[in-house]
């Protein structure tokens, strides 16, 4: 199948090519949104600007990233490339050594302000959508595992790992991220998270969205806030810690208390037979203990503290979970998991409250993009706020591709929302492209065919 001529290689005096045609697209959403006018306006980070501006720091750390670069060093390999140059429309970028003393310069006021101009280019994004109507703002916290020993800030975590905690809040509605915060891997993600929650919340609110609602796990169930969101119209769900009080609750409710919780299952045209179990197969034979689970039930209770005003409602669940160890059934075992919310009883029931709260699992999608595909978390240097700075960056190139999104075309937009950054790069990013440079343009000849190419013509035509 594989023929055996010869090869020969020549040389083309003139074409200056690049493998990433989608920069194109990518350049003229920066334009539309004002992202450098609004970098440049918002942070104040270098006393002279001779030549680079912050933008400049900022744009070629984007640009990089977007491109497949994994490290700052990367950065060499950019600017040294004239047709990259011409891509981007730069003279010349900063080096990595130039880029790691940039994001040193930073404190922490710095980094706020850049993570404020992220949010005034997001309303931007969305100014003119529709389907605004309710705003779902996720919550959590993840631990990024660093290996240098002289990481400022740097902290053990309760698993074992020697890295830093971010927090982040992200936007389910588009995966976008709102807010993000680098703190040692010793911090508890609530610590100030309720002042975060509402600065989120406002931004929303002033992109043209109706109403806000927070989802998070245990560790953002703060009672003391409860109260006052629910008198500003925000609504909430969140995990409840399974402490002695609610655990009395649940085990003195009646079996009649609790309905059959039944999960929606995928619709499929097609059935095929199912795969043999080789794990279960295999536990078996080592006679490990095996916990299967066998049915799960719900309820609701009213819930109060002292520091409520208000009752809130709690969802009980409760799962039970099948025992065995090799060929031997054991004592089964009854789990309770508690969600404290606020939304009405009308239009979510028990099931819906849970299925809601699960809902926060495409987080953890987008936080392991962000680790692994980007990669925002890597941490490249050795002070919290310049890695925290770095982290903003990242967030800054991944919403870039969220909010890219906004402008595809309502019949291609579900499938193309749905891709991870890896095939974001691949399909609209990873186009060959014969760089032109005119008077005053620059011309994008592709040079090959691919089946998401009506895509990136199509995000032409509505960001242009």
């Amino acid at each position: 199948m594989f023929s055996s001529e010869s090869i020969r290689v020549e040389m083309s005096e003139r074409t200056r090519a690049v493998a990433w045609g989608g920069l194109s697209v990518v350049r003229q959403l920066l334009q539309r949104l004002q992202v450098a006018q609004e970098i440049d306006a918002s942070v104040s980070v270098l006393r002279r600007h001779h030549p680079f501006h912050e933008s400049d720091h900022v744009l070629s750390l984007v640009f990089n990233l977007l491109t497949g670069g994994r490290t700052i060093e990367d950065i060499e390999r950019r600017r040294t490339d004239l047709a990259f140059l011409d891509a981007v429309g730069a003279r010349r970028v900063p080096g990595a050594t130039t880029a790691g003393d940039f994001l040193r310069r930073f404190e922490d006021g710095d980094v706020i302000d850049l993570l404020e101009a992220s949010l005034a280019i997001g309303k931007r994004a969305w100014k003119g959508k529709r389907g605004k109507d309710q705003a779902t703002i996720d919550i959590d916290g993840t631990i990024a595992e660093v290996h240098g020993e002289c990481r400022e800030g740097a902290d053990m975590a309760y698993n074992g790992k020697w890295g830093y905690g971010p927090l982040l809040v992200s936007l389910a509605n588009s995966s976008e991220v709102l807010y993000v915060e680098n703190r040692p891997a010793s911090c508890p993600s609530h610590v100030g998270a309720p002042e975060i929650l509402d600065r989120c919340a406002e931004a929303c609110l002033d992109r043209g969205f109706d109403s806000v609602l927070f989802r998070g796990d245990t560790a953002f169930s703060s009672i003391a806030h409860l109260d006052r969101w629910d008198q500003k119209g925000y609504r909430f769900v969140f995990g409840m810690k399974a402490h002695a009080k609610a655990l009395a609750l649940a085990e003195g409710l009646k079996e009649g208390d609790f309905r059959r919780l039944v999960r929606p299952t995928r619709n499929s045209d097609e059935t095929r037979a199912r795969l043999f179990n080789h794990r279960s197969l295999f536990v078996a034979e080592k006679e490990y203990k095996n916990l299967e689970l066998e049915e799960e039930h719900v309820a609701e209770v009213p819930y109060s503290t002292r520091r409520c005003k208000r009752e809130f409602r709690v969802i009980i669940l409760r799962k039970r979970i099948k025992v065995s160890e090799g060929q031997r059934l054991l004592e089964p075992e009854t789990r309770y998991f508690f969600y404290i919310t606020n939304l009405p009883k009308g239009s979510h029931g028990p099931a819906e409250i849970v299925a809601e709260s699960n809902q926060r699992c495409h987080q953890e999608k987008l936080i392991e993009q962000l680790k692994n595909q980007l990669p925002a978390m890597r941490m490249p240097t050795k002070s919290l706020v310049a890695n925290w700075a770095y982290l903003a960056i990242g967030c800054l190139a991944w919403n870039l591709t969220a909010w890219l999104t906004l402008f595809i075309p309502k019949k291609i937009r579900p499938s193309f929302a749905r891709r991870d950054f890896r095939s974001f790069y691949h399909d609209l990013m990873l186009i060959p492209a014969q760089i032109l440079r005119t008077g005053r343009r620059t011309i994008f000849r592709l040079l090959g065919y691919k089946e998401t190419l009506p895509w990136l013509l199509a995000a032409h035509r509505a960001v242009s």
